[in-house]
């Protein structure tokens, strides 16, 4: 029986319904793929599954019921290898901190707190940042990003970078500051 009021119809052949089971039992593939593979199954339109609606299916299998008219959209309309993977974004993210910008941010974060505050904060960062000029624009969570690849804590000032940068870390624990000498002379807003 088909299920009614359904506008992508999942119909499975026999060789794509054994070629899921063997992928769902396999156990060393990508979890996305075997939940794919489940939610495919459940759709699939045979008798066994007439009482498998999208939202069961997603809730079955711990996924939205969006995800299951998503993944029955994916396979008719891209086929079968699409509906297994996850979509690909079509616009790339983009990276607003540099190199450059990360170490003026690095070098502002072990200067002293603005007036009034105990430490640096990461909104008052990014704030911070802007005003001198090192970003166009960001938000708190954009500045800590690349902050959260050293073992900075702001305020205290002591820091150590990662693999990246080359384990740079301060013999005595304290800021690092001379190691950016060149960068914190030429950052706006800086003392000549």
């Amino acid at each position: 029986m088909l299920k009614p009021n359904i506008k992508y119809r999942v119909a499975l052949t026999k060789e794509e319904r054994g070629f899921l089971q063997k992928l769902i039992r396999k156990g060393n593939t990508a979890g996305y793929r075997v939940r794919h593979a489940q939610i495919l199954l459940a759709l699939d339109e045979m008798p066994a599954n007439e009482h498998w609606a999208d939202a069961r299916t997603g809730g079955a299998y711990g996924a939205l019921q969006q995800a299951a008219g998503a993944a029955r959209k994916r396979f008719v309309e891209e086929g079968f290898e699409a509906a297994l993977e996850r979509k690909k974004r079509e616009t790339p993210p983009v990276i607003k901190i540099d190199g450059e910008a990360e170490a003026k941010t690095i070098a502002l974060t072990c200067s002293a707190p603005p007036a009034g505050c105990s430490r640096w904060t990461l909104k008052l960062l990014a704030n911070k940042a802007v005003e001198l000029g090192i970003l166009e624009s960001t938000s708190g969570h954009g500045i800590g990003d690349p902050l959260k690849k050293t073992t900075l804590r702001m305020g205290t000032q002591t820091m150590a970078h990662s693999d990246t940068i080359g384990r740079i870390r301060a013999a005595d624990g304290g800021c690092i500051r001379s190691l950016y000498a060149s960068v914190w002379r030429n950052a706006p807003g800086s003392a000549p």
